[in-house]
Protein backbone atom coordinates (compact mmCIF):
# COMPACT_ATOMS: atom_id res chain seq x y z
CA UNK A 1 0.00 0.00 0.00
CA UNK A 2 1.40 3.35 -1.07
CA UNK A 3 1.52 5.93 1.71
CA UNK A 4 0.97 9.47 0.48
CA UNK A 5 3.61 11.30 2.51
CA UNK A 6 2.65 14.85 3.40
CA UNK A 7 -1.07 14.26 2.82
CA UNK A 8 -3.12 15.45 5.84
CA UNK A 9 -4.22 12.55 8.06
CA UNK A 10 -7.46 14.22 9.12
CA UNK A 11 -9.38 17.48 9.08
CA UNK A 12 -7.62 19.61 11.71
CA UNK A 13 -9.52 19.86 14.98
CA UNK A 14 -11.90 17.00 14.12
CA UNK A 15 -12.09 13.22 13.97
CA UNK A 16 -12.74 13.20 10.20
CA UNK A 17 -10.07 10.82 8.93
CA UNK A 18 -8.40 11.29 5.52
CA UNK A 19 -5.80 8.49 5.58
CA UNK A 20 -5.29 5.10 7.18
CA UNK A 21 -2.16 3.98 8.99
CA UNK A 22 -1.79 0.43 7.72
CA UNK A 23 -3.24 -1.90 5.14
CA UNK A 24 -6.00 -4.25 6.19
CA UNK A 25 -4.65 -7.82 5.96
CA UNK A 26 -8.05 -8.99 4.67
CA UNK A 27 -7.92 -6.48 1.80
CA UNK A 28 -8.93 -2.91 1.13
CA UNK A 29 -12.41 -1.67 1.99
CA UNK A 30 -14.27 -1.45 -1.33
CA UNK A 31 -14.91 2.00 -2.80
CA UNK A 32 -18.54 2.61 -3.66
CA UNK A 33 -20.42 5.83 -4.38
CA UNK A 34 -22.31 7.08 -1.33
CA UNK A 35 -25.42 9.21 -1.68
CA UNK A 36 -25.01 12.76 -0.37
CA UNK A 37 -28.37 14.03 0.79
CA UNK A 38 -29.23 17.73 1.03
CA UNK A 39 -29.73 17.53 4.80
CA UNK A 40 -26.15 16.39 5.57
CA UNK A 41 -24.60 18.10 8.55
CA UNK A 42 -22.37 21.12 7.88
CA UNK A 43 -19.28 19.44 9.45
CA UNK A 44 -19.68 16.48 7.05
CA UNK A 45 -19.87 18.82 4.07
CA UNK A 46 -16.83 20.74 5.33
CA UNK A 47 -14.87 17.46 5.67
CA UNK A 48 -15.73 16.52 2.07
CA UNK A 49 -14.65 19.95 0.85
CA UNK A 50 -11.39 19.85 2.84
CA UNK A 51 -10.61 16.32 1.61
CA UNK A 52 -11.19 17.37 -2.01
CA UNK A 53 -9.00 20.45 -1.44
CA UNK A 54 -6.23 18.21 -0.07
CA UNK A 55 -6.57 15.85 -3.05
CA UNK A 56 -6.39 18.78 -5.47
CA UNK A 57 -3.38 20.37 -3.79
CA UNK A 58 -1.57 17.01 -3.67
CA UNK A 59 -2.51 15.52 -7.09
CA UNK A 60 -4.25 18.25 -9.13
CA UNK A 61 -5.61 16.73 -12.37
CA UNK A 62 -3.14 13.80 -12.46
CA UNK A 63 -4.12 10.17 -11.86
CA UNK A 64 -3.27 8.94 -8.37
CA UNK A 65 -3.08 5.62 -6.57
CA UNK A 66 -5.65 4.99 -3.84
CA UNK A 67 -2.95 3.89 -1.42
CA UNK A 68 -3.60 4.90 2.18
CA UNK A 69 -6.49 7.28 1.42
CA UNK A 70 -9.49 6.51 3.62
CA UNK A 71 -12.15 4.48 1.77
CA UNK A 72 -15.02 6.03 3.71
CA UNK A 73 -13.97 9.58 2.89
CA UNK A 74 -13.20 8.68 -0.74
CA UNK A 75 -16.59 7.01 -1.13
CA UNK A 76 -18.39 10.30 -0.42
CA UNK A 77 -16.71 11.72 -3.56
CA UNK A 78 -16.33 8.54 -5.63
CA UNK A 79 -18.28 8.38 -8.88
CA UNK A 80 -18.74 12.15 -9.01
CA UNK A 81 -15.75 14.32 -8.06
CA UNK A 82 -13.30 11.39 -7.94
CA UNK A 83 -13.52 8.86 -10.76
CA UNK A 84 -11.78 5.63 -11.73
CA UNK A 85 -9.01 5.80 -14.33
CA UNK A 86 -8.80 2.09 -15.08
CA UNK A 87 -11.27 -0.11 -16.89
CA UNK A 88 -11.98 -2.59 -15.37
CA UNK A 89 -11.72 -0.88 -12.00
CA UNK A 90 -11.00 -2.90 -8.87
CA UNK A 91 -12.76 -1.13 -5.97
CA UNK A 92 -10.95 -3.37 -3.44
CA UNK A 93 -7.38 -2.58 -4.53
CA UNK A 94 -4.98 -0.23 -2.78
CA UNK A 95 -3.29 0.11 -6.20
CA UNK A 96 -6.43 1.35 -7.99
CA UNK A 97 -5.92 4.52 -10.02
CA UNK A 98 -8.25 7.46 -9.52
CA UNK A 99 -8.39 11.07 -10.67
CA UNK A 100 -10.35 14.21 -9.87
CA UNK A 101 -13.06 15.14 -12.37
CA UNK A 102 -12.19 18.83 -12.22
CA UNK A 103 -15.36 20.13 -13.85
CA UNK A 104 -17.67 18.24 -11.51
CA UNK A 105 -15.50 18.96 -8.47
CA UNK A 106 -15.43 22.72 -9.15
CA UNK A 107 -19.20 22.74 -9.56
CA UNK A 108 -19.78 20.78 -6.32
CA UNK A 109 -17.09 22.35 -4.12
CA UNK A 110 -15.86 25.66 -5.57
CA UNK A 111 -14.21 26.66 -2.27
CA UNK A 112 -11.94 23.60 -2.45
CA UNK A 113 -10.04 25.28 -5.29
CA UNK A 114 -9.24 28.47 -3.37
CA UNK A 115 -6.37 29.22 -1.02
CA UNK A 116 -8.76 28.69 1.92
CA UNK A 117 -7.76 25.03 2.41
CA UNK A 118 -4.29 24.80 0.93
CA UNK A 119 -2.39 25.39 4.15
CA UNK A 120 -4.11 22.67 6.18
CA UNK A 121 -1.41 22.08 8.77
Amino acid sequence: MLKHRGFPGRLPGTDFQFTIRRANPKGATPLKPRERYRDRRAPDKRADEAFLAALWSYFEDQPFERGNLDAGRLSWLFGREVVAVEDPFDPESYDALLRIDEETARASFPEAFTDKWWDME
